[in-house]
């Protein structure tokens, strides 16, 4: 399957703002948005006006960016967003947020959803107490992350123990640092600018056209 494999402050330099992509260097000076705020390339002779079209296209692409989710994948999820009853922009956020990669990084057991991704198909974490290696898998209220014994074993996890106490998972998730397991307790809470970097009704809008 393809998927983008290039550096990834490049799509934060491309689309203008942080989508902190690498974890914690994201905060330091190292960060190369911080270096080389202006976009990759060749700056252009002259500034062009981006139509609404292009607007709303890069918004689409931007949450593709910070999820890392495929363009097939992301129309299913706009095709479940509108078929679900409710607000169809605030059911998209909560289709990306439920993603077993998303709350494994929610929940602070990753830097970054890379990483979040790299774990679970390392088949260190377990959803319910059974190991779950997919990481575009869906979540419900009620269910429970955990590591499996073979995470536990892991130096990632000795790492982990040590650093975690210092995040803070929102308010849908908890978790529980003596056992290092968490628990979706309610909906993904929809709050633009801290649960998400876009604005959802555009990109349903670019998709309705």
């Amino acid at each position: 399957m393809a998927r983008y494999t290039g550096p990834v402050c490049r799509l934060c330099r491309r689309h203008g703002e942080k989508l902190f992509l690498k974890g914690e260097r994201c905060f330091t000076p190292k960060c190369a948005f911080e270096r080389r705020p202006n976009p990759p390339g060749p700056r252009p002779a002259r500034r062009r006006k981006i139509s609404d079209r292009g607007l709303q296209l890069r918004e689409k692409q931007r949450a593709r960016a910070s999820y890392g989710v495929l363009e097939k994948q992301f129309v299913r999820y706009y095709k479940e967003a509108i078929r679900r009853p409710g607000v169809s922009g605030e059911n998209l956020v909560r289709l990306l947020e439920t993603r077993l990669d998303n709350i494994v990084y929610r929940l602070g057991f990753a830097d970054s959803r890379a990483q979040a991704r790299q774990i679970v198909r390392h088949g260190l974490i377990a959803v319910n107490g059974k190991k779950l290696d997919i990481p575009s898998a869906h979540l419900k209220e009620g269910d429970t992350v955990s590591f499996t014994p073979r995470g536990q074993r892991s130096e990632f996890f000795k790492i982990l123990q040590e650093n975690i106490k210092s995040k803070n998972p929102p308010t849908w998730l908890s978790l529980d640092l003596a056992s290092m397991t968490g628990k979706v307790t309610a909906p993904p809470a929809v709050i633009p600018g801290e649960t998400h970097l876009f604005n959802e009704n555009v990109i349903i809008e670019y998709y309705s056209r």
